[in-house]
């Protein structure tokens, strides 16, 4: 670490003042779930009662180095590393104490000390809460690259390191607990502790809110806290039967049958709007223009319409498509091969698309591609929204193949769809808007219905953040390799 010389300067602890729990305990269970899987989250969950008292003794050091060593000893130090990408900064964020963040804001250089490894917060903290420092325990790592399960460093470690970034001058302010165990705020100049008053109207040097969490992966729905990882491992064994009784009703039943039995297996789906009638003697169909929540988004609407309409898909697993009750259409990602699979569709009836290209969990729609309004006017945009209460049904890291399974584990999945009006001729490519108006109109209409933000964000995005790669899914079918070569090489064959 660099030597800070500052004169407006912070240092503030992370748990119980940042974030608004005191208790990292929550935080290492997602570690054991993510990053392991569930007998290493049940494990961490029975080392619970010790934790607590050893802290009751007046251990905590030593309670906080047994949640360490069970939720992280000989997982990869890459596995660890990506629940801190992509799982943790979601948690966190919903932690967060405004009221400390708006003092923590007004500093031009700011200290985080946390007593989690300092891996599973930097990110978060450094993206986030703009933090220049962050300082935490390390986990030893051997030369294989696993954690041993061991801390290099402890509390009074962790203080000495803060104290050499301000060999020269003092921080000006420190946020700590009352009861807080770190000894460097003896530094500071001044101490707050919490709870922290202040002026909203005052906005000097202050950022007005952290860097919100647009991306995040992870099943879980609820921050496992001890009550509700008890209640989530107590509900999976029903949830799992539950689950494979609706799809298999789901995949036997006709269409026009299943919003009535949904009720009965605790489903619900919310229908506003209008839904556009079937439209015969026509050479095209409608297009369904959705906002893409779930991989059900398509099977919800057209479980709504009672009728099986098409879907466009592209990385959905083979196993989502053989369970899928409704045709899907596999595209390529090639521009000319795509347009046509989607037109000769539309030849053929209606045919539903989600040009966000991939699933979006937090209130932000991604940017629309702009192919879909070049093929046709008869435009039909639908909102989409969900909840649920345990289980997340997308994955970026995960496996693909289980998202239909952990949406049908929830105990009471909600869909709400919500059917605008068809597009008017004078909004489509027919009146000469150019195809990327079209989708920026679609965008800020269905954004403005479910009231969400619209963003540039596209699928690359979203897998850059939460996998560190571009979301690129090699062709599946020889044919579909063979027209990804000729595309390569049409310009020098012309």
């Amino acid at each position: 670490m660099q030597k800070m010389v500052m004169e407006n300067s912070i240092v503030s602890e992370f748990e119980g003042i940042l974030l608004k729990d005191s208790d990292p305990f929550s935080y290492f269970m997602l570690v054991a779930f993510e990053a392991s899987g569930l007998i290493r989250f049940a494990l961490l969950l029975l080392c619970w009662p010790v934790i607590r008292f050893l802290d009751a003794l007046g251990m905590g050091d030593a309670g906080l180095k047994l949640m360490v060593f069970v939720a992280t000893a000989g997982l990869r130090v890459l596995e660890i590393e990506s629940v801190s990408r992509a799982v943790l900064p979601k948690f966190f964020m919903d932690d967060i104490d405004m009221e400390a963040w708006r003092v923590f804001s007004r500093y031009d250089k700011r200290v985080v000390v946390t007593k989690m490894p300092r891996i599973m917060v930097e990110r978060f903290v450094k993206e986030h809460l703009r933090a220049d420092e962050v300082v935490g325990s390390e986990l030893v790592v051997n030369r294989f690259g696993f954690a041993t399960g061991l801390v290099n460093s402890d509390i009074g470690f962790i203080s000495s390191k803060v104290a050499k970034l301000f060999v020269d001058d003092e921080p000006s302010l420190g946020l700590r607990r009352a009861t807080s165990s770190f000894q460097l705020f003896s530094l500071c100049k001044e101490q707050m502790h919490p709870p922290f008053i202040t002026d909203e109207n005052c906005h000097d040097h202050q950022l007005l809110r952290p860097l919100p969490v647009i991306f995040h992966d992870g099943r879980l729905v609820m921050r496992p806290t001890p009550s509700t990882a008890l209640l989530i491992l107590s509900w999976m064994p029903l949830g799992i039967l539950l689950a494979i009784i609706r799809i298999i009703i789901g995949v036997m039943l006709p269409l026009r049958i299943i919003p009535y039995v949904t009720p009965l297996f605790g489903g619900k789906i919310i229908v506003k709007g209008k839904p556009p009638s079937p439209i015969s003697g026509s050479n095209s169909g409608v297009l369904f223009v959705c906002t893409h929540r779930t991989l059900m988004d398509p099977v919800v609407l057209s479980t709504v319409l009672m009728r099986k309409i098409p879907a466009v898909t592209y990385s959905i697993s083979r196993l989502s498509e053989i369970l899928s009750p409704i045709p899907t259409v596999r595209l390529t990602r090639i521009r000319e091969v795509d347009a046509q699979k989607i037109k000769h569709e539309l030849s053929k009836g209606d045919l539903v698309v989600c040009p966000e290209g991939t699933t979006c969990r937090e209130p932000f729609l991604l940017r629309f591609s702009g192919l879909f309004a070049e093929l046709t006017d008869r435009i039909v945009p639908v909102a989409m929204n969900y909840r649920v209460g345990f289980f997340h049904a997308t994955t970026a890291g995960g496996w693909k193949a289980l998202d239909p399974i952990f949406f049908f584990m929830n105990p009471r999945p909600v869909y709400e769809v919500t059917f605008l009006n068809q597009l008017p001729a004078e909004a489509t490519c027919s009146s000469g808007k150019s195809p990327h108006d079209v989708a920026n109109y679609v965008q800020r209409i269905l954004a403005a219905t479910l009231g969400f933000e619209c963003t540039n964000f596209t699928r690359k995005d979203k897998y850059r953040v939460l996998a560190g790669n571009d979301g690129t899914v090699s062709c599946t079918s020889l044919v579909d390799q063979v027209k990804k070569v000729v595309s390569t090489f049409k310009p020098f064959l012309q």
